[in-house]
């Protein structure tokens, strides 16, 4: 098994010695090991290389992974409507265009699937404009946001129905909430919490033991100081080893995210690279563009993100430029992973939020050349 890249080792190395972040783990390879820099907060003890990280929405390819398995097992199907365990979902109404005021909608013509929340079109999303539907998002308190979400399951997908969709599943991209509703679609099916769900079935057997949706008092001291950026500035958002994600949370969280290390992390990577959990034509589909031209609208998302980039199942796809193939995502709490075409892994895990301060150092990151191990495996 191979070791980091000193390149990798010394690009996180740099931006801590930079303060850009305070600590953080690195991992690029085809069979990388894990390496860690600085500290777990400003000024606090170093951060090991097993610290787990909030990884936010690097979730949404483990709860897609353990979708896919259920299509496998013929408990789901891609096009299957969800309203069967998501009743909330059933009937919808549709704003006639997405700055519409709320009052102004239609039926729904054609149900949510599963297809639908894998790539983000069932209609629910973020919207990064000042739209009536944007504003009562934030006063009903489905807004996506950096920290855990302020409603239980149950609550959250009754507030979150209560709105109309942005526009028809599948006409639409909008991104994160489809992924919410994947974890309770989970929850509903086993009949257990998502987090039950995915130990059982995913988790446990990959021997991701530090992987859940909270950490165990016993291993609080692992868990990082998260930040956020006010100018030059970095904020504690929440504390070294403390905060929501310490011990049980007060409510089911089947809909929130997951916290993980790099070690866990890369297991899933492996498995999934060498075909361990999903059959072939699945894992094609995850990892190649899944979204319909009509719904990839410049305003769906951040600026330029369609010109080389689509969605396949759970994360992004790379579709030109010097990465095509490349399939990819990060978290909000600045967490990041790749999958190269090669087989190359990258993993990096830092707990400053995205944004400005840190996208340089994820650009580094996504530009380390393929290790030699890698392009032999080509």
């Amino acid at each position: 098994m191979s070791t980091p890249t000193a390149p990798a080792a010394q690009l996180l190395s740099r931006a801590v010695a930079d303060g850009i972040v305070p600590g953080g783990v690195i991992a690029h390879g085809h069979d990388p090991q894990p390496v860690a820099a600085g500290a777990m907060s400003v000024g606090g003890p170093p951060m090991p290389a097993d610290a787990i990280f909030r990884i936010q929405s690097m979730t949404k390819l483990v709860t897609t992974i353990a979708a896919l398995r259920l299509v496998e097992q013929d408990v789901l199907a891609l096009d299957s409507p969800v309203a069967a365990w998501l009743p909330e979902l059933a009937a919808p109404r549709v704003l006639t265009h997405p700055e519409a005021p709320l009052s102004d909608t239609e039926p729904l013509r054609s149900p949510i699937t599963l297809r639908h929340l894998l790539t983000n079109t069932c209609g629910y999303g973020m919207i990064l404009q000042d739209t009536p539907l944007a504003r009562e998002m934030t006063v009903r308190g489905v807004e996506a946001g950096p920290l855990p979400p302020p409603l239980g399951a149950d609550d959250w997908i009754a507030a979150l129905a209560s709105l109309p969709l942005v526009g028809r599943p599948g006409e639409v991209w909008r991104y994160h909430h489809s992924f919410g509703l994947l974890g309770i679609l989970l929850s509903r099916i086993s009949g257990a919490t998502a987090g039950e769900h995915l130990a059982e079935t995913l988790l446990d057997p990959l021997g991701m033991a530090d992987t859940g949706y909270f950490v165990p008092r016993e291993k609080a001291d692992r868990l990082p100081a998260f930040y956020q950026v006010d100018g030059e500035q970095l904020v504690e958002a929440e504390p070294l080893g403390g905060g929501f994600h310490i011990g049980e949370p007060p409510y089911d969280v089947s809909h929130g995210e997951l916290l993980s290390t790099a070690g866990d992390y890369l297991r899933l990577l492996r498995a999934l690279r060498d075909g361990e959990l999903l059959g072939p034509e699945h894992l094609r589909m995850l990892r190649t563009d899944q979204v319909q031209p009509v719904a990839k609208q410049p305003e769906a998302f951040f600026l330029g993100f369609w010109e080389q980039t689509s969605w396949g199942f759970g994360l992004a796809v790379v579709t030109g430029g010097p990465h095509r193939g490349r399939c990819s995502w990060s978290g909000g709490a600045g967490t990041d992973f790749f999958l190269d075409p090669d087989g190359t892994l990258g993993l990096l895990l830092t707990q400053v939020e995205m944004g400005g301060r840190i996208t340089p150092l994820l650009e580094a990151y996504g530009e380390l050349s393929a290790p030699a191990e890698g392009l032999a495996r080509r």
